[in-house]
């Protein structure tokens, strides 16, 4: 008798993104340099094979992912380990942080972290802990050489990002959700995008794993929890259980429309680029006839090349620098995050950091 299905669905998923890093990495022109025949590969060092790192925090996605990491990585060629973050937000999380340690550890992961990090308050709560917890993931994959780090956000969690950007009026990108491969280099892996919370829950039953069910998760305090336990379920009481399904698509679909408009922009950037300027000044003229999703991605890249910090970049911020294309009565420069200022000047659009960033 095979596997649950929740557990063979698990599995797969991480089985599929093992062999995308495999391929990428045998497309490294560092790899590449490297025998790759029988001999040579069953005769590496053990520490010569790729580290997979799965990110856990003890809940059930995350150790269903951990369980699937452990259980496919025994077939590859590839290292299985993991990293825990102690955010230090609740009563007893280093102890807690020890415990999911252990459990990792008795999976067969190895090497295994608990990594405590300093929440700070930019942003606010949720977003404060997210950018901590990234920054440790981040130190640990360069400071152990891992290949990937996989996450284990699911269909659920991606809905819950694409209704947020919708409360928050944001564009297409942040609609876009997560996507299946992120970071430098591709370094954040979420192989669990398409199936839902209830599967990793099933695996982790039927295979005796034990959870911990973080009480952030049920806060109304925090945002995210209310559209969780309140906003989706309404939803779906309306609308129907397909309303998460649904979410789910709608982000691969701006993600599509979102990488498409980003090409596009990357192309018209280097086109009205002014040649020779020191400042890389635009050329108003060449952006006036782009369609406004385009234009308005150039200023955006040319703000945060500037140094202007893009998660203080909001919408209001570009769509006045994009008056100084469409409605030039001779203003004056607008003010962005970062002490840069855009300026029109000499039939050109400059961005110049002006004062040193906060």
């Amino acid at each position: 008798m095979g596997p649950h299905p929740a557990v063979a669905a698990i599995r797969l998923a991480v089985r599929r993104v093992l062999h995308d890093v495999l391929n990428d990495l045998a497309r490294t022109p560092a790899a590449a340099s490297t025998p790759t025949t029988p001999t040579a590969a069953g005769t590496r060092a053990l520490m010569d094979r790729p580290l997979v790192l799965a990110a856990c925090s003890g809940g059930a996605d995350s150790m269903a992912l951990a369980s699937a990491l452990a259980f496919e990585a025994r077939k590859l060629d590839v290292r299985a380990g993991a990293v825990t973050v102690d955010h230090g937000l609740q009563n007893g999380s280093t102890a807690r942080a020890l415990d999911v340690v252990h459990r990792l550890r008795d999976l067969g992961l190895d090497p295994v972290e608990a990594l405590g990090v300093t929440v700070g308050r930019q942003g606010g709560p949720e977003a404060a802990a997210r950018d901590a917890r990234y920054a440790a993931l981040d130190a640990a994959a360069s400071s152990l050489g891992a290949a990937a780090v996989l996450l284990g956000h699911t269909r659920d969690d991606q809905a819950e990002t694409v209704l947020l950007a919708l409360a928050r009026g944001s564009g297409t990108r942040s609609l876009s959700g997560m996507a299946a491969v992120s970071g430098p280099g591709g370094r954040y892996r979420r192989p669990f995008l398409l199936l839902d919370r209830e599967t990793t829950r099933k695996a982790c039953v039927a295979q005796g794993i034990d959870v911990w069910e973080d009480p952030h998760n049920a806060d109304p305090a925090y945002t995210r929890a209310r559209v969780r336990h309140e906003a989706l379920p309404v939803l779906e009481k309306s609308l129907g259980r397909g309303v998460v399904a649904s979410l789910a698509r709608t982000a691969q679909l701006f993600r599509d429309d979102a990488d498409a408009l980003d090409q596009w922009a990357a192309a018209a950037t280097r086109e009205a680029t002014v040649d020779g300027d020191p400042d890389h000044a635009l050329d108003p003229a060449k952006l006036f006839p782009l369609p406004s999703a385009v234009r308005r991605r150039v200023l955006r890249r040319a703000a945060i090349t500037a140094g202007s910090p893009a998660g203080s970049l909001f919408s209001r911020h570009i769509e006045e620098t994009d008056r100084l294309i469409t409605g030039w009565r001779g203003q004056g420069p607008i003010n962005l995050p970062g002490g840069v200022e855009a300026r029109r000047s000499n039939g050109k659009l400059v961005f110049r950091r002006t004062t040193a960033a906060e």
